[in-house]
Protein backbone atom coordinates (compact mmCIF):
# COMPACT_ATOMS: atom_id res chain seq x y z
CA UNK A 1 0.00 0.00 0.00
CA UNK A 2 1.02 3.60 -0.77
CA UNK A 3 0.16 7.15 1.37
CA UNK A 4 -1.79 7.90 -1.13
CA UNK A 5 -4.00 4.88 -0.20
CA UNK A 6 -4.78 6.40 3.25
CA UNK A 7 -8.56 7.28 3.25
CA UNK A 8 -9.55 3.47 1.78
CA UNK A 9 -7.35 2.10 4.33
CA UNK A 10 -8.62 4.29 7.20
CA UNK A 11 -12.39 2.81 6.05
CA UNK A 12 -11.30 -0.76 5.92
CA UNK A 13 -9.43 -0.23 9.17
CA UNK A 14 -12.23 1.27 11.05
CA UNK A 15 -14.15 -0.91 9.48
CA UNK A 16 -12.53 -4.19 10.80
CA UNK A 17 -12.60 -2.47 14.81
CA UNK A 18 -16.09 -2.24 14.49
CA UNK A 19 -16.60 -5.68 13.10
CA UNK A 20 -13.83 -7.55 15.55
CA UNK A 21 -12.92 -5.27 18.44
CA UNK A 22 -11.59 -8.07 20.15
CA UNK A 23 -8.88 -8.67 17.73
CA UNK A 24 -7.17 -5.38 17.92
CA UNK A 25 -5.04 -3.49 20.49
CA UNK A 26 -6.69 -0.41 19.38
CA UNK A 27 -10.23 0.64 19.72
CA UNK A 28 -12.71 2.41 16.64
CA UNK A 29 -12.61 5.23 19.28
CA UNK A 30 -8.89 5.97 18.97
CA UNK A 31 -8.27 5.43 15.38
CA UNK A 32 -11.26 7.95 13.79
CA UNK A 33 -9.49 10.68 15.44
CA UNK A 34 -6.16 10.17 13.83
CA UNK A 35 -5.37 12.62 11.23
CA UNK A 36 -5.12 11.39 7.65
CA UNK A 37 -1.55 12.49 7.62
CA UNK A 38 -0.69 10.52 10.08
CA UNK A 39 -1.86 7.26 8.24
CA UNK A 40 0.04 8.89 5.37
CA UNK A 41 2.94 8.14 7.03
CA UNK A 42 2.71 5.14 8.27
CA UNK A 43 2.04 3.80 4.59
CA UNK A 44 4.81 4.84 3.23
CA UNK A 45 6.81 1.46 3.36
CA UNK A 46 10.39 1.19 4.14
CA UNK A 47 12.70 -2.67 4.72
CA UNK A 48 11.15 -2.70 8.21
CA UNK A 49 7.48 -1.71 8.24
CA UNK A 50 5.04 -2.59 5.59
CA UNK A 51 1.58 -2.57 5.18
CA UNK A 52 0.04 -4.50 2.29
CA UNK A 53 -3.15 -4.37 0.72
CA UNK A 54 -5.50 -6.86 -0.73
CA UNK A 55 -7.67 -5.47 -3.76
CA UNK A 56 -10.70 -6.86 -5.84
CA UNK A 57 -11.81 -4.81 -8.67
CA UNK A 58 -9.92 -1.73 -7.21
CA UNK A 59 -11.88 -2.48 -3.56
CA UNK A 60 -9.20 -2.91 -0.75
CA UNK A 61 -10.95 -6.12 0.87
CA UNK A 62 -8.16 -7.26 2.86
CA UNK A 63 -4.81 -5.50 5.19
CA UNK A 64 -2.12 -6.66 7.44
CA UNK A 65 1.56 -4.97 8.70
CA UNK A 66 4.77 -5.61 9.48
CA UNK A 67 7.26 -4.11 11.46
CA UNK A 68 10.12 -4.85 12.25
CA UNK A 69 11.72 -4.46 15.81
CA UNK A 70 14.05 -1.59 16.43
CA UNK A 71 15.68 -2.42 19.34
CA UNK A 72 19.58 -4.23 18.99
CA UNK A 73 18.71 -7.26 21.30
CA UNK A 74 14.98 -7.89 19.33
CA UNK A 75 16.21 -6.29 15.60
CA UNK A 76 16.31 -10.23 14.49
CA UNK A 77 12.30 -10.09 15.18
CA UNK A 78 9.71 -8.45 13.60
CA UNK A 79 5.63 -8.70 13.84
CA UNK A 80 2.26 -8.91 12.12
CA UNK A 81 -0.21 -6.01 13.16
CA UNK A 82 -3.70 -5.88 12.12
CA UNK A 83 -4.37 -9.05 9.76
CA UNK A 84 -7.87 -8.39 8.77
CA UNK A 85 -9.87 -9.66 5.47
CA UNK A 86 -13.70 -8.70 4.89
CA UNK A 87 -15.75 -11.09 6.13
CA UNK A 88 -17.59 -12.00 3.12
CA UNK A 89 -14.22 -12.55 1.17
CA UNK A 90 -12.76 -14.69 4.00
CA UNK A 91 -11.92 -18.39 2.52
CA UNK A 92 -10.95 -16.96 -1.24
CA UNK A 93 -7.69 -16.97 -0.43
CA UNK A 94 -6.90 -13.55 0.40
CA UNK A 95 -5.99 -13.69 3.78
CA UNK A 96 -3.41 -16.39 3.10
CA UNK A 97 -2.60 -14.28 -0.26
CA UNK A 98 -1.32 -11.47 2.34
CA UNK A 99 0.62 -13.62 4.71
CA UNK A 100 2.35 -15.06 2.05
CA UNK A 101 3.52 -12.06 0.56
CA UNK A 102 4.20 -9.94 3.96
CA UNK A 103 6.32 -13.85 4.50
CA UNK A 104 7.95 -13.07 1.39
CA UNK A 105 8.67 -9.55 1.84
CA UNK A 106 9.63 -9.95 5.53
CA UNK A 107 12.71 -12.72 4.92
CA UNK A 108 14.25 -9.79 2.63
CA UNK A 109 14.85 -8.28 5.74
CA UNK A 110 18.70 -8.80 6.64
CA UNK A 111 18.78 -10.95 9.92
CA UNK A 112 15.67 -11.41 10.54
CA UNK A 113 15.22 -14.61 12.46
CA UNK A 114 11.46 -14.63 13.14
CA UNK A 115 8.28 -13.47 12.52
CA UNK A 116 5.98 -13.01 15.99
CA UNK A 117 2.17 -12.34 16.23
CA UNK A 118 -0.63 -12.38 18.63
CA UNK A 119 -4.42 -14.11 17.71
CA UNK A 120 -7.39 -14.28 20.11
CA UNK A 121 -7.53 -17.84 21.25
CA UNK A 122 -10.96 -18.47 19.77
CA UNK A 123 -9.89 -17.55 16.30
CA UNK A 124 -9.65 -20.68 14.87
CA UNK A 125 -9.92 -20.03 11.36
CA UNK A 126 -6.97 -17.55 11.82
CA UNK A 127 -4.94 -19.99 14.01
CA UNK A 128 -5.24 -22.13 10.93
CA UNK A 129 -4.28 -19.59 8.48
CA UNK A 130 -1.20 -19.15 10.76
CA UNK A 131 -0.25 -23.07 10.81
CA UNK A 132 -0.33 -23.77 6.94
CA UNK A 133 2.98 -21.51 7.16
CA UNK A 134 4.74 -23.21 9.74
CA UNK A 135 4.10 -20.22 12.45
CA UNK A 136 3.34 -22.52 16.03
CA UNK A 137 2.06 -21.17 19.18
CA UNK A 138 4.66 -21.07 22.01
CA UNK A 139 1.99 -19.65 24.65
CA UNK A 140 -1.19 -18.01 25.67
CA UNK A 141 -1.61 -15.16 27.75
CA UNK A 142 -4.64 -15.20 30.16
CA UNK A 143 -6.90 -11.83 29.85
CA UNK A 144 -4.17 -10.34 27.19
CA UNK A 145 -7.20 -8.05 26.11
CA UNK A 146 -9.84 -6.38 28.20
CA UNK A 147 -12.72 -4.22 27.20
CA UNK A 148 -15.21 -3.66 30.15
CA UNK A 149 -15.76 -6.59 32.26
CA UNK A 150 -14.63 -8.46 29.28
CA UNK A 151 -11.77 -10.51 28.59
CA UNK A 152 -9.96 -12.06 25.63
CA UNK A 153 -6.87 -14.73 25.87
CA UNK A 154 -4.28 -14.21 23.21
CA UNK A 155 -2.06 -16.87 21.53
CA UNK A 156 1.78 -15.91 21.23
CA UNK A 157 2.54 -17.81 17.57
CA UNK A 158 6.03 -17.38 15.77
CA UNK A 159 7.40 -18.60 12.75
CA UNK A 160 11.70 -19.62 12.58
CA UNK A 161 12.67 -18.45 9.44
CA UNK A 162 15.91 -20.55 9.81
Amino acid sequence: MYSQDAEIYRELRLKSLKENPEAFLTTYEIEKDKPIEQLRRNLIASHNRFTLGAFINSGLIGIVTFVRESNPKTVHKGNIYAMYVQPEFRGNGAGKSLVQELISKAKQCDGLEQINLTVISNNNAAKRLYESFGFVTYGTERNALKSGYQYWDENLIVLRLN
